[in-house]
Parts: C-alpha cells; structure tokens; sequence
C-alpha cells in the first residue's frame, strides 16, 4: 500500500510537471511564430524634422507616429554616394543591399538582387504597392523591378506588367500605351493576358472585387494634395483587404510619395497637407493591425530630403516654423517606427539593409 502511495504521488507529480512543460513550450512555439504580413510603409524623404513636424501639426497625442511602440534610426548612404537617391535607398529597403545611386535592385556586376517581396511570394503569400507617385518611379520600381537607370520607364512598366504582385496602384498610365513607347510594346495586354484588370480611378478600385488589379489612377504623377484628395488612405486599404484574402498572408509596400517632392521644392504648405495624408493613411494601417494582431508594421524613409530644421514654432496651435537647408537630398540617418511582433528588433542605429534583413528573420522567409 505504501509503495503505491508513493507511485500515485510520483505519477501526479510527473504529470503535472509535463503539462507544465508541454504549456512552456506551446507559449514559446506561440512567441516564435512569424506573423503572418508585414506591411513596410515608406516616407520618401522624411527625416527626423518632417516627423516631428506632423507630430506638433496633429497636436502631439493625435499624431499616429506615437502609436509605435518601438523606434530607431537608419543609415542611408548607398553604395557609391554619402547622399543616396530613392532608387538606392528603396533598393536597399526591400533587398538588404547597398546599390549605386540611380540602380534599381542593380548591383556592380550586373547581376539583379533578390527582394522580400520575391521571398514572400515563393513562402505562398501575396504582395503589392500603393504609392502617390508613378508606378514606374524608383521607390515602388524597388518591389518588383531590376534596371541599371532609374528612368528606364518603358522597361519598368514591361517588368511590372510581368512580375508577382496581385496588387499595383500609382500613376503613369501613359507609360503602358504603346504609341508613348520607344518600342511600340503594350504592358497592357500583357496585363490582360495574365488575368490583371486595369483600372483608371479610385472608385473603380475600390469597387473592384477580384484578385489581381492593376490601378493605373493618373496619366502621369498623381496630382499633389489636397488636389488628388483623400487617395493613399482608401487605397491603401483596399490593397489590404485584397491580399489578406490570401491565408497565407501577404507583403506589401506603401509610400507616402510626395512628402520627397514638397521638400525639393522648399514648400512647407505643400509638406504639411503630404504629412497629414500620411497620418490618415498609418493611423487606418496601425487600426488594422492592431484588430488582426498579426501584422508587423515598419515605417521608415529612404533618405531625408530638403535638409529641415525647426527653429521654433507653436506647440497648443500646431504650428511650425519651416527653413530648408536646400532642394535637395541630405546625408542625414532617418527615424524607423516599428509595430507588431517582432517590433522590437527595430530599435537603435541600423543600416537601412537591416531593415528588409530582419523582416526576412521575423517572417522567417
């Protein structure tokens, strides 16, 4: 009878023990699984100052930059220039090296570098882009093109005609027609014979209910805001809708495009109406996220632009004082905001390759 006392005691004391265990290891296996998107948003030319710039405009706690829990800075020089260009920079976000400045997923012998868009798409999730520029320009050009010139338009709009993304949406519609073209090619048919729907305004987008689109908006560079309205939001979330059909998960990119161009022009009523359209757009992404709770969201910029200070301003009216250093790109490191499991891998100095380095670990490409 004793014997059997210590037995039965034994027993529960090992079967408790390895329910602990067996808990352990299905909270860690839980910790250590990729999540299932991740959304890489890019602010083409935003720097330190245009963030806190939009931050004082939304009046502090309204600012969708304070959402992220977790933040960083990025080094941005390409490969052959202190100052980079977006084709360099954007190639260096969704490859994870350093190009010459004017090469799009280019490198020095020619050969093309593999993005994390290809990744996704060989791991069975889907991908796309919406931008404010034309879809030929280097920051979307990155998600899917390969050229030794960034302008090479007739060639971009070819490569994306051909490549894997479900979702496109910028503007350059006249780039896909053929009596614009060099050589006489119509990217539309090849659109067409792939299954792609090409359509022309928001509306017609975000009415669409199939898989693949291909929203050409604008003849060339979408118009500036507020003129072209509210456009990135809306679209960049019909592009969320669409992909996240896909159970596997999807990858996508979205750019705050003109943000860059106001600050080649030194035009801060210009920057602040392209800042405050990026703010709608992170706070309906940051919305999303967090209701699907598996999404990683990293917002940085491939260079900042304009040289911006803030020698003082308002804080309780929102106002800014703006002075541009010049038109053009500087040398300086850009912020990095980071959301989502895995979040936190995007704290301190980084490369700008870092950036799409750790995406591949977290998402485990």
């Amino acid at each position: 009878m004793h014997n059997r006392m210590i037995y039965n005691s034994m027993k529960r004391i090992f079967l408790i023990l390895s329910g602990a265990v067996l808990l352990l290891a299905g909270c860690c296996n839980k910790k250590n699984e990729a999540p299932r998107n991740v959304i890489l948003i890019v602010g083409d030319g935003m720097g330190v100052a245009q963030v806190y710039a939009s931050v004082v405009a939304e009046k502090g706690d309204n600012s969708a930059f304070l959402r992220f829990p977790y933040s960083g800075f990025s080094r941005t020089y390409s490969l052959n220039k202190y100052r980079t260009d977006s084709s360099a920079g954007g190639t260096a976000l969704t490859t994870g090296e350093k190009v010459e400045n004017y090469h799009v997923n280019w490198a020095p012998d020619s050969s093309r570098h593999r993005t994390i868009f290809d990744d996704a798409v060989d791991a069975g999730k889907s991908t796309g882009f919406v931008v404010v520029s034309d879809a030929m320009d280097a920051t979307p050009a990155s998600t899917y093109g390969h050229v030794p010139y960034r302008k090479m338009y007739d060639t971009l709009s070819l490569q994306l005609a051909q490549c894997r993304h479900s979702v496109m949406v910028g503007g350059g519609y006249r780039y896909f027609l053929p009596e614009n073209r060099k050589d006489g090619m119509s990217p539309l048919d090849t659109l067409a014979a792939r299954g792609y729907t090409v359509v022309r305004t928001l509306d017609s987008l975000l009415a669409f209910g199939g898989d693949r689109v291909v929203g050409l908006l604008y003849d060339g560079d979408p118009l500036t805001e507020p003129e072209r309205g509210d456009v990135l939001r809306p679209a960049s979330m019909k592009a969320i809708e669409m992909l996240s059909r896909n159970p596997q998960g999807f990858a996508m990119m979205i750019e705050g495009s003109q943000i860059d161009w106001a600050c080649h022009n030194n035009d801060s009523a210009y920057l602040r109406a392209e800042l405050a359209d990026f703010e709608l757009m992170l706070h309906a992404v940051l919305d999303w996220a967090e209701k699907d709770g598996n999404t990683l969201v990293v917002v940085t910029a491939d260079h900042e632009t304009g040289g911006l200070t803030l020698p003082d301003g308002d804080i309780e009216q929102g106002l800014n004082d703006f002075r541009f250093l010049w038109g053009d790109h500087t040398g300086c490191m850009v912020p990095v905001f980071a959301y989502g499991p895995g979040a936190e891998r995007f704290s301190g100095i980084q490369q700008n390759t870092d950036i799409p380095r750790k995406i591949r670990e977290i998402m485990k490409f």
